[in-house]
């Protein structure tokens, strides 16, 4: 069981804080994806290490959705944040809410605009819920600040 927990950070450390602008600043300074799995080869080799039919169908169900038009990028990133505080998969094994904060960090989302949903999901979702949410997050923001050189 640990192997899937430890999957989910070992794809998505690939931003770190030098990418989002130095000493923790907030704003990612990269080019964002044009599809964030279909372009992500170390997201598909993490699925991959799950189970490889399981990479397979991931890779290619949600790479077809997050390659649809008329929602960006970073709007379908911040959805997937937000289905996760809903569903409340935020921690355990095999859960993707790190590696979906980390998705939208890469397509120059804010960890300001993460807290600001966040804010926005207490309404819809419930406080118990997005209090989760923030404690999860204030987590992946401090490894990611430990991660920069």
């Amino acid at each position: 069981r640990r192997r899937h927990t430890r999957y989910w950070r070992d794809w998505s450390s690939d931003v770190c804080s030098s990418d989002l602008g130095g000493s923790g600043s907030s704003q990612t300074s990269f080019a964002p994806l044009a599809n964030a799995v279909l372009d992500d080869h170390a997201l598909q080799q993490g699925l991959k290490g799950i189970h490889p039919a399981f990479g397979d169908l991931c890779t290619r169900v949600a790479g077809e959705v997050w390659g649809k038009p008329l929602i960006d990028q970073a709007t379908k990133a911040l959805i997937t944040i937000a289905i996760d505080v809903v569903n409340q998969g935020l921690d355990g094994p095999g859960t993707p809410f790190e590696a979906h904060v980390r998705m939208a960090l890469k397509q120059n989302v804010s960890f300001e605009q993460i807290e600001e949903l966040l804010l926005f999901t207490c309404a819809y979702a419930g406080f118990n819920k997005a209090a989760a949410g923030f404690g999860k997050l204030a987590e992946i923001k401090a490894r990611i600040q430990a991660e920069s050189p």
